[in-house]
């Protein structure tokens, strides 16, 4: 009977893998970990591509998280496991017996709305794998966020877990009161003030600038373009990559690792009562656990606060779930286990999500659970910091040895009284490099966007307000390939106030090197957009696209414009091309499929 029993719990095996990009996908992942392990399953939850991927076939469960990316585009930590997955030589029963389900997470304010966890779902089926469950789709566009579909899979999810492989005589599921160990003891230690950068082994090169080594990347210049009383601030940031080893191209992303201001790191050590120079490590509590890639060890808690925590989120869900289990107030302790239960879902939208409420204004709101937070639960409390994405706005061979943004700092109201502010843009805005030297942790990874080579290529480019940064790297390429068909649309509000680059693309349309058309929206009574340029400039539009095979590239929000030039597009092609608005919206399609037509869009 023993034997019996081992050989069942060897079985009650499951494997959380998540493809994750902002950290809802990993977040989600951990969620369905800590339930699977109160049903007592011997459960890991591992990043994609950390993933031994040749014991795949031996997983008798396996569930999978993944975010949408981009155009469709499998987020970082999985495209190493996605291409395994498309080996042409893996056999059509690879993954015979292995149990799966798949969730995927997007938004379907993008064009291509959770395509990955469409392709995955598909693609583990071809290989032989047998799906627990539907696939389920999580929308950010909900109401109640991704947690609209999350909460009725898992349900779904367990009743289906525990009919396969039920627990054994006498044991039951962890309750949900009863709090897990965290995932990490924390060792305090007196060595040292501040952690120390990761280096390079000794005898071997530095290692290319990642994720896990970024580049300190000197800030070079931090401009503001738009002037003081325009209610954008958008800066133009220069750093400096000499001796990273760094390349790049038109279509490439600088990634940015952002850090906490000064001010809300004391802010935050003082509300939990932490000794900010209080040195310490981590070692894990399970062998399946890694530590942190992106915090160096042992360090103080200053840093851990400055570097690692993003404090400044908005809160999900399963951050109340565990703050409930410190909660010495009756009161409060009720009101955030109500936050997560399907039931509170919409009062937790409108207290947190809709005035977008920070991770360290809850805390404040509720005093008993913060005060007696356990310092080793931090970690499982309080998300990573992110790195942000930038499109590089600069070509190397116009700027040796430097890499250029144009970045616009995040700042709005919602009805809380202060003002919302992006962590990242906030950040740099406040470094004056003109009066002390600072290093931004940088490295470059691919973009969405992959532009023609060729000299004689004909292109066409929309870029309304920072949308423009990536074209002005490429037509900085072109013109040092003396290239002559290059057309942009830009938009923004006004001629005087954001009109970004506009000396360098005016000195351009003079030489003759580059077609240029401005839509000013707020310039005039009437609103100005680049969609209705492109449907004024109807016949010179098909003339590039029909005869020249023009590849045209859209940049910029993903709310309404991305649409909007699509439309105009068709539109053309019905009034100057004599196409059908069937034969309009098949030519666009194959554009896209043939990589002629490429967005890069963000919400």
């Amino acid at each position: 009977r023993d034997w019996v029993w081992t050989a069942m719990a060897a079985e009650r095996q499951l494997l959380v893998l998540y493809g994750s990009q902002t950290g809802t996908a990993e977040d989600v992942a951990a969620r369905v970990g800590r339930e699977g392990k109160r049903r007592h399953f011997r459960t890991r939850v591992v990043a994609m591509d950390s993933y031994d991927r040749s014991r795949l076939i031996l997983e008798p469960v396996v569930v999978c998280v993944c975010a949408t990316t981009g155009q469709g585009d499998e987020p970082d930590n999985m495209k190493q496991f996605w291409r395994f997955l498309l080996r042409k030589g893996l056999p059509a029963d690879s993954l015979r017996g292995v149990r799966f389900a798949v969730l995927g997470l997007g938004d379907s304010a993008y064009q291509k709305y959770n395509y990955v966890g469409k392709k995955l779902h598909r693609r583990l089926l071809q290989l032989g794998g047998v799906a627990l469950l539907p696939l389920a789709l999580g929308d950010d566009q909900h109401d109640l966020g991704p947690d609209a579909a999350v909460d009725p899979w898992l349900r779904q999810l367990w009743e289906t877990l525990l009919s396969l492989y039920p627990l054994p005589p006498g044991m039951e599921p962890i309750s949900d009161t009863t709090l897990l160990p965290p995932s990490y003891t924390v060792r305090l230690t007196t060595m040292g003030t501040a952690a120390a950068a990761r280096e390079p082994l000794p005898g071997t090169s530095p290692p290319t600038p990642s994720r896990a080594y970024p580049f300190p990347a000197k800030l070079v210049s931090n401009d503001r373009l738009t002037p003081t009383s325009h209610f954008q601030d958008v800066r133009l940031v220069t750093f400096d990559v000499s001796e990273s080893g760094i390349r790049h191209s038109a279509g490439d992303v600088l990634m940015v690792q952002p850090q906490n201001l000064p001010s809300a790191v004391e802010e935050f050590t003082s509300l939990l009562g932490l000794d900010p120079e209080q040195c310490f490590t981590l070692e894990p509590n399970d062998p399946d656990t890694p530590l942190p890639c992106s915090l160096s060890l042992p360090c103080t808690v200053r840093h851990l606060a400055t570097h690692y925590l993003d404090f400044q989120s908005v809160p999900r869900r399963s951050f109340f779930e565990l703050l409930a289990h410190f909660a010495s107030s009756e009161l409060e302790r009720e009101k955030l286990q109500e936050f997560n239960t399907a039931e509170g879902q919409e009062e937790l939208y409108s207290y947190c999500n809709r005035p977008r409420r920070t991770i360290l204004e809850v805390l404040q709101d509720f005093p008993s659970a913060t005060a007696h937070i356990p310092f080793p639960y931090l970690l499982d409390l309080i998300p990573a910091l992110q790195p942000r994405a930038f499109s590089i706005a600069s070509s190397m061979q116009a700027h040796p040895n430097k890499i250029q943004i144009l970045m616009a700092v995040v700042e709005y109201k919602t009805r809380l009284h202060t003002p919302r502010r992006g962590v990242c843009s906030t950040w740099l805005a406040a470094l004056d490099p003109g009066k002390d030297t600072f290093r931004i942790p940088v490295w470059v990874v691919p973009g969405t966007i992959s532009f023609p080579r060729q000299p004689e290529a004909s292109v066409i480019m929309v870029g309304p307000g920072t949308g423009c940064a990536p074209f002005r790297a490429y037509i900085e390429e072109r013109m040092e390939q003396d290239a002559t068909n290059n057309m942009l649309f830009f938009g923004c509000r006004s001629e005087h106030a954001d009109y970004f680059f506009a000396r360098e693309w005016q000195a351009m349309e003079v030489k003759g090197r580059l077609q240029l058309f401005t839509a000013f929206s707020r310039d005039q009574e009437h609103k100005v957009y680049v969609q209705h340029l492109l449907r004024e400039q109807g016949r010179l539009v098909w003339e590039w696209l029909g005869e020249k095979k023009a590849c045209v590239f859209i940049a910029g929000n993903a709310k309404q414009m991305p649409s909007g030039v699509l439309e105009a597009v068709s539109a053309v092609c019905v009034q100057h091309g004599g196409l059908t608005e069937d034969q309009a919206a098949q030519f666009v399609r194959t554009m896209e499929t043939t990589k002629r037509l490429q967005l890069e869009t963000w919400a």
